[in-house]
């Protein structure tokens, strides 16, 4: 009996391998070596570099098999927005809801994405985004007081640049958006500190690689600490710019949602705002420092700016816009994910015509096309403080592959009909960070000749990537 059933079960998995062939019109299939498991443990460990291996052998569309499922991946960059622009067939929430209940414990079955953005639309723009931005000022400005710091003025103190980033902007965005703990910096700190317990492990929780032993109970652990400061009671009481975040509280309960799902609602917010700021701050500061250059750039037109009011000063920042866009270029990762809901037919941009299967996964990443396309890039993986500038100091908008301008030669912020809502907030966080540690701190590496640390690959399709080590840095608060 025990030989019957394993030789059946072989037979199954044999037939489950040699099941799916390529049909007419549909892209090439790389189903991998492994049976069901397929291209699984690659993709995971290294996405950029297996995607780019599979688009030198495939081009700019081809399926893999991952742990049983279909991935097609799209990779011309200028037909994402016609083809993510069909929303009916090409479903965004089912995976986003598995991916919930996975990092975040998270059931919102009923929940309407697009009704949240556009939420959020009405309070991350115009008057409201202002008062965000003042706001985010004053907080950043009360964070970095001597006294705050915990230094005397022209005392040197040392760090890891990432750690010191992320602190500062995850705090600055804590107080700006969440409006708790203004006057507790040990709650402040251990928010904080629960927060980057759960960020290490996202990535192994989105992929169920979590151990069961010290990874499991840390992740657990982190997540009922910032649940517990999460409470929207505890949030509402201490609020003063609560706009977005109490609207988003009324739509839960509209929907029906019960006060410990509310709690679990906040920490994914927590996330979607706070989770890539500090780190793209990190890279750009880094960026900076390893390329003497363009600190002297950035540091000149910030001091030409330094009378204007925080909205007027931002706005005329070429360079310092220039090396954001160039350190977005170079660290934003994220994967964009759709379900294929019914065979759909789909056209790149040379008009080839490919067939999607009903079941399968779409998945773009941009990191790859356009952003680290040599044919659009000179030299991608170089950091190049003014590629986007043009010879007479203005923004540079115009890129070209094979004569054929790019419709984003980047896309950090995601496609052109779901654009990140809080883009704008975003990056003046990230600006007004950088230029105050640049105007108000002496800072230095600790060795000159110190390099940026690699990325961890596992953070590939999570957003802005995060450095494999740290860069060490030492900082004083300038007389």
């Amino acid at each position: 009996r025990m030989w019957t059933a394993l030789l059946l079960l072989g037979l199954a998995v044999l037939l489950l391998y040699v099941r799916r062939t390529r049909r007419r019109n549909e892209p090439p299939l790389d189903k991998g070596m492994i049976p069901w498991l397929g291209h699984a443990l690659e993709f995971g460990k290294d996405a950029a570099k297996f995607l780019t291996r599979m688009k030198q052998k495939h081009g700019d569309i081809f399926t893999v098999r991952a742990a049983g499922q279909y991935i097609t991946v799209l990779l011309d960059s200028n037909c994402y927005d016609a083809v993510l622009s069909d929303v009916v067939l090409l479903d965004q929430t089912s995976y986003a809801q598995v991916l919930m209940k996975r990092i975040f414990s998270l059931n919102l079955p009923s929940h309407n994405p697009e009704s949240e953005k556009r939420r959020a639309e009405i309070h991350f723009q115009g008057t409201a985004l202002t008062q965000l931005c003042s706001s985010m000022q004053n907080n950043l400005q009360h964070l970095v007081t001597p006294s705050e710091m915990g230094l005397k003025v022209s005392e040197w103190k040392k760090d890891g640049l990432f750690n010191f980033c992320y602190g500062l902007l995850f705090k600055t965005g804590y107080l700006t958006v969440f409006g708790a703990e203004k006057n507790n910096s040990a709650a402040l700190a251990e928010i904080y500190e629960a927060f980057r317990q759960f960020d290490k492990i996202l990535p192994k929780l989105a992929r169920t690689t979590v151990n069961k032993g010290n990874e499991k109970q840390i992740a657990s652990s982190a997540r009922e600490k910032l649940w517990k400061w999460l409470t929207p009671t505890h949030l509402d009481r201490k609020s003063e710019h609560q706009s977005w975040l109490g609207n988003y509280v009324q739509q839960l309960q509209d929907e029906g949602v019960d006060a410990e799902t509310q709690r679990r609602a906040m920490l994914l917010q927590l996330w979607v705002t706070h989770g890539n700021t500090g780190p793209a701050a990190f890279w750009l500061l880094g960026y900076l420092l390893t390329h003497p250059e363009a600190l002297r750039a950035v540091r000149e037109e910030i001091q030409g700016g330094k009378h204007l009011r925080l909205e007027e000063r931002q706005k005329n920042t070429p360079v310092f816009d220039s090396v954001l866009s160039e350190t977005l270029r170079l660290t934003a990762a994220a994967l964009i994910t759709r379900e294929v809901k019914q065979d759909k037919k789909i056209h790149l941009s040379n008009g080839q015509e490919y067939q999607l299967r009903r079941g399968d996964r779409l998945c773009i990443f941009p990191f790859i096309s356009p952003q680290m396309d040599p044919q659009i890039h000179q030299q991608p993986e170089m950091f190049q403080f003014d590629r986007f500038l043009n010879a007479d100091g203005t923004e540079k908008k115009d890129f070209f592959k094979d004569g054929v301008r790019v419709k984003c030669p980047s896309v950090p912020w995601g496609t052109k009909d779901n654009l990140c809502p809080g883009r704008q907030f975003a990056i003046s966080a990230i600006k007004e960070l950088v230029s105050t540690i640049l105007t108000r701190f002496d800072l230095e590496l600790c060795d000159k000749n110190a390099k940026l640390p690699l990325v961890d690959p596992s953070r590939y399709g999570f957003g802005i990537l995060q450095p494999a080590g740290d860069l060490e840095i030492r900082y004083r608060i300038r007389s």
